[in-house]
């Protein structure tokens, strides 16, 4: 008899995954899906045929090793994508913040000055506060003491935690059939950063709590140097001293390559993973704490904190917890499970996340907005709504998952499809595709509560100006894309029973329209 199968479940879009999914996928499954599914499906896996050794051996056989990741050949189209990013995502990120420092958050106020000819690109760029040692050494001490939480210090929170699962955990099978094992971490992480910055605040005053708005341009310059720095080395490594060279992926294109990644897990010793670090710890640690900063900074220019200012905080606080909370199950997700490290994982994560995700907060310093009450308490109500949406839907997609469809979903037996498939070797599987609870209201629920709370940051900041609504347009246009994505796959996967499916669930995100 067949082992069962390993479950391994994809859903919200990550927050330290910033770029790819504007790429497109060009990857070659070639039928393999008992290991890497596809990013929103509720699907349980019923039987396996190759099983990795947890010691981090894995088959010798070629046919079983999988073949999902990121393409093996680059087409025109995909390279036309890589070299527009690795050219305008520097720049969109400047712009950004540049029209916060010098044109107070407006977007269009450097256009026109740029098309009267009152300003030159030059001359924006010259007005710009440069690279500092002060910011250097900041992020310097930053990064290292994230490194040293995450390799030194082992999660005890699991053990008075209920229902939190931490400690060392295995991730997903790789491509080259590898189990690795992983320091899941994060949430003390953040538990012990916050607990020192408060402590420092408010009885230490080692620094101040404005330390990160005031040298924040000077750190746009170290996290472009890191993120550059940790990218080239990793495809540098690639060639070098991989960490698993089954676990590589050449294209030939070198813009391509050093992109989209060569290793799928570049590791330095047994722990120090890449991917799960710089998704996983200086950028979204920092998070919250940027937020903090820009609230401190509101409170010394205007005397108050505004119930804006606190709303952003409190909903983009339960996003970054929710994260470390689940993060033994981000290891089963598709930044994980399919993407390699590269450019836009290394360098995204280190300056587009912390610079772009945080453009509320950054708007309300300069633009302090206070929300009437009936109007704070619809924004809050929208961005918990829109969390619950999120979280409820894929938990009854995990539980699903575990009970193999033997348990209940809004008080009875969930419904479902089965469905077959066939994996490289020719052998036929049988999944199910739940249609109750929430996955029978619309096929990717959880990314419309994703969008509710992406939407609720932006409506706390009133309607003065577009910068703040860059967030919800960028995540609209990521996880529709993804949501086309995913189901390109799940039709590659299932045929005519996908078909059977999205007859019994018509609609991807929005109920009645689309």
């Amino acid at each position: 008899m067949a082992p069962k199968a390993q479950y391994v479940t994809f859903g919200r879009k990550a927050p330290g995954k910033p770029i790819l999914e504007l790429l497109g996928d060009k990857n070659r499954l070639s039928g393999r899906y008992t290991s890497a599914m596809t990013a929103d499906e509720p699907t349980v896996v019923t039987q396996r045929h190759t099983k990795a050794r947890a010691n981090g051996e894995g088959p010798s056989d070629d046919e079983t090793r999988g073949q999902w990741g990121r393409a093996w050949e680059v087409d025109w189209f995909s390279l036309s994508g890589v070299l527009l990013l690795l050219c305008f995502a520097p720049f969109i990120v400047f712009s950004f913040i540049m029209a916060c420092d010098q044109y107070q958050c407006s977007l269009t106020e450097p256009l026109l000055d740029l098309y009267a000819g009152r300003a030159t690109l030059l001359s924006i760029w010259s007005r710009a506060p440069s690279f500092t040692w002060a910011a250097a050494k900041i992020y310097a001490i930053w990064v290292s003491f994230q490194v040293v939480l995450y390799m030194c210090i082992p999660d005890v929170t699991h053990k008075f935690l209920p229902g939190y699962v931490g400690g060392v955990q295995d991730g997903a099978r790789t491509p080259a059939g590898l189990i690795n094992k992983y320091q899941i971490n994060g949430l003390q992480s953040w538990l012990i950063t916050h607990a020192l910055w408060f402590a420092n605040a408010h009885h230490f005053h080692w620094f101040s709590p404005t330390i990160i708005f005031d040298n924040w341009i000077p750190l746009l310059w170290c996290t472009n140097i890191l993120g550059y720095a940790v990218s080239t080395f990793a495809f540098i490594k690639a060639y070098i001293f991989p960490t698993n060279a089954e676990d590589c992926k050449f294209t030939g294109n070198f813009f391509y390559n050093y992109m989209m990644g060569i290793e799928f897990n570049p590791r330095i010793g047994k722990w120090f993973d890449f991917k799960l670090f710089f998704n996983g710890r200086p950028g979204i640690v920092a998070w919250t704490l940027i937020n903090l900063s820009y609230a401190a900074k509101q409170q010394e220019l205007y005397g108050e904190v505004t119930n804006s200012m606190v709303l952003v905080n409190v909903l983009q606080g339960i996003y970054v917890l929710d994260f470390f909370w689940n993060e033994a199950w981000y290891l089963k997700t598709i930044d994980i499970c399919h993407d390699h490290f590269g450019w836009y994982l290394g360098w995204g994560d280190c300056v587009w996340l912390p610079f772009l995700y945080t453009l509320q907060g950054l708007y309300l310093v300069y633009h302090p907005v206070q929300l009437s009450t009936i109007n704070a308490l619809g924004v809050l109500l929208l961005g918990l709504v829109g969390y619950y949406v999120f979280r409820m839907t894929n938990h009854q997609k995990d539980l699903f998952r575990r009970t193999n469809g033997e348990c209940a979903i809004w008080g009875r037996k969930p419904a479902y499809i089965e469905c077959t498939y066939s994996s490289a070797d020719g052998q036929t599987h049988r999944s199910k595709l739940m249609i109750s609870g929430f996955w029978g209201v619309s096929r990717h629920l959880n990314y419309t509560g994703d969008l509710m709370g992406s939407l609720a940051y932006c409506m706390a900041c009133g309607a003065g100006h577009l910068l703040p609504y860059f967030y919800i347009v960028y995540m609209t246009i990521l996880l529709v894309h993804r949501c086309i994505r995913d189901e390109h796959r799940c039709q590659s996967k299932y045929g005519k029973d996908w078909k059977r499916y999205t007859d019994a669930v018509p609609y991807r995100l929005l109920p009645g329209i689309f």
